[in-house]
């Protein structure tokens, strides 16, 4: 090949690369929602992860308040998660599947656990505007030791910007 032939064989490469550049694959996500065990408690929290195809990892914190007076406590989580996805938005939809492990730490006064925690769970990325998704998700974790509540659920919504 020609040096001319090779530049204009690099230049097309490369406006073609620029012209149609790869799909985002990492995502970062703010939520707020319940924590419906014992009663329910407002939790927040963010997540932040990479996606390859349909096959993820994330790493999610929440933070769980405390209720005294119900009995309720605060619950702190940290995980590392497999996420299973569509690898497309159907009508805007992209669905998902989560499994992963971790720590937490439950609060009661002056009771306090701090153990593993395992979690299960998906949901739904609703397509708003470009890169902005509203996130929906619902987690039933698993606490290993002496919890008052083994199985707290979760449920939250968010906004999820890939980039």
């Amino acid at each position: 090949m020609r040096r001319w032939q090779a530049s204009a064989f690099a230049c097309c490469v490369l406006g073609l690369v620029l012209a149609f550049p790869a799909r985002a694959f990492a995502d970062a996500t703010a939520f707020i929602g319940v924590n419906t065990s014992p009663s329910n408690r407002t939790t927040k929290g963010f997540a932040i992860g990479v996606t390859v195809l349909v096959v993820g990892v994330e790493f999610e914190y929440s933070d769980t308040s405390e209720d005294l007076p119900a009995g309720a406590p605060s619950l702190r989580t940290g995980s590392g998660n497999l996420l299973v996805q569509t690898p497309i938005p159907i009508a805007g939809l992209q669905f998902y599947g989560t499994a992963g492990v971790g720590g937490y730490r439950e609060t009661l006064a002056t009771r306090q656990e701090t153990n593993v925690a395992a979690n299960i769970g998906g949901g739904v990325k609703i397509s708003l505007l470009g890169p902005v998704k509203l996130r929906v998700d619902y987690r039933l974790f698993k606490l290993q030791g002496s919890p008052l509540h083994s199985k707290p659920q979760r449920i939250y919504a968010g906004l999820n910007l890939m980039f």
